[in-house]
C-alpha cells in the first residue's frame, strides 16, 4: 500500500507501546500537506491505529481509531508535519529557528518506510564513517575515509545531544555543489526518534543547511522516516531537491533493513565501538538514561 507522501505503509500489527517516556513525546505523524479537508485517513503510531482529518480553518483532529467517541489526541503542526502524542506531551517541541528565516526553502523531501527501529535509523544518520562506502562519490569517496576527532556533549539546558567540530570530505555535498569540499557538520539529537544535521552551505560560508530525519515508529522495529530540509538554495526546484535526498536515503534503506538486531542494543558491550562511533555511544547512553525501552534492547536485558 502506498502512503500519500510516497512511502510505504507497513501493515504489520504491533502491540501498543507502553513506554511512558516515548508515549509522552510528540511524534511526527504525517506531512501536514497530507491532511485533507473532510477526508479521514488512518495510520499507525507506536502500535496504535489512529485516524486523522481536517475540519477546516486549519483545525486538525487525530484520535485512536477504535475509540468510538473519537476523543481527540494532543496535536500540533510544526516544521511541515502534524505531530501527535499518545500521552501527556510538553507544551512545546524542539526549536529549529532556521525554519523561520525568510530566505530558506523548507521542504518535505519524502516519507520512506523502513523495517528497522527508530533508534537504529537515528544512529545510522549520525554515522559519518559510512559515507565513502554507502554514498560513494556523493557524500564520500575513497581514499578520504578517515573520521577526524570531534566533540560530543549534552546541552545542560535542553538535554539534547550535540556533536560538534565534525569535518568530512564530500564530492557532492548538496544539489548546489559543483565540486568536492570539506564539509563542516553539526549533529543534534533533540528527541529520541528525531535527528538534525547542520552542514556547510555551498552558497553561504557563514550559514548552514539543515537536514532532519523525523521518524514515526509504526512499531518497535518499523518506521516511516520523514525527511525534512531547510536549505539556502534559491535555484533548484523542489522535485530536484527531493530526488537528491531520496536517492541518499534509498542507499541507506537496505543497509538499515539488514541490521541485526533491528532493535538498538543499549548495553555498551553489545557491539564493538570505534572512535567514529563517539556520538552513537553518547546516543545509546542518553536513551538509557532517559529510560527508553521502545525500539531498543535495554541495557539490563542486552
Amino acid at each position: 500500500m502506498t502512503h500519500p507522501s510516497g512511502g510505504y505503509v507497513i501493515a504489520t500489527v504491533h502491540n501498543p507501546c507502553t513506554d511512558s517516556v516515548i508515549l509522552d513525546h510528540w511524534h511526527p505523524l504525517v506531512p501536514v500537506a497530507d491532511v485533507s479537508l473532510g477526508e479521514v485517513r488512518t495510520t499507525t503510531l507506536l502500535g496504535v491505529q489512529v485516524s486523522y482529518t481536517s475540519d477546516g480553518a486549519e483545525r486538525v483532529r487525530v484520535w485512536r481509531s477504535r475509540d468510538t467517541t473519537e476523543q481527540p489526541l494532543p496535536t500540533r503542526v510544526d516544521y511541515l508535519y502534524l505531530w501527535v502524542s499518545l500521552g501527556s506531551p510538553p507544551d512545546s517541541i524542539f526549536e529549529i529557528p532556521e525554519f523561520s528565516e525568510p530566505d530558506r526553502r523548507n521542504v518535505h523531501a519524502g516519507t520512506i518506510g523502513v523495517h528497522v527501529s527508530a533508534p537504529r535509523a537515528v544512529e545510522n544518520f549520525l554515522d559519518m564513517g559510512h559515507f565513502p562506502y554507502v554514498h560513494t562519490d556523493v557524500l564520500g569517496a575513497e581514499p578520504h575515509t578517515e573520521v577526524a576527532e570531534y566533540d560530543v556533549h549534552i546541552d545542560p539546558e535542553t538535554n539534547e545531544i550535540w556533536a560538534t567540530d565534525c569535518v568530512f570530505y564530500q564530492p557532492r555535498a548538496a544539489t548546489t555543489s559543483t565540486e568536492g569540499q570539506m564539509s563542516d557538520y553539526l549533529y543534534r539529537v533533540p528527541h529520541p526518534f528525531c535527528v538534525i544535521l547542520y552542514k556547510t552551505s555551498p552558497l553561504h560560508d557563514e550559514r548552514m543547511d539543515v537536514i532532519g530525519l523525523f521518524c514515526r515508529s509504526v512499531g518497535p522495529d518499523h518506521i516511516e522516516a520523514h525527511m525534512f530540509l531547510s536549505l539556502l538554495d534559491p535555484d533548484n526546484s523542489e522535485p530536484i531537491i527531493r530526488k537528491f535526498q531520496q536517492s541518499i536515503f534509498g542507499q541507506d534503506k537496505p543497509i538499515l533493513e539488514n541490521q541485526y538486531p533491528k532493535l538498538l542494543p543499549l548495553d555498551p558491550r553489545a557491539e564493538t565501538p570505534i572512535r567514529a562511533d563517539k556520538v552513537a555511544i553518547a546516543y545509546r547512553r542518553w536513551l538509557s538514561d532517559l529510560g527508553v525501552t521502545y525500539g531498543v534492547i535495554p541495557e539490563r536485558a542486552a
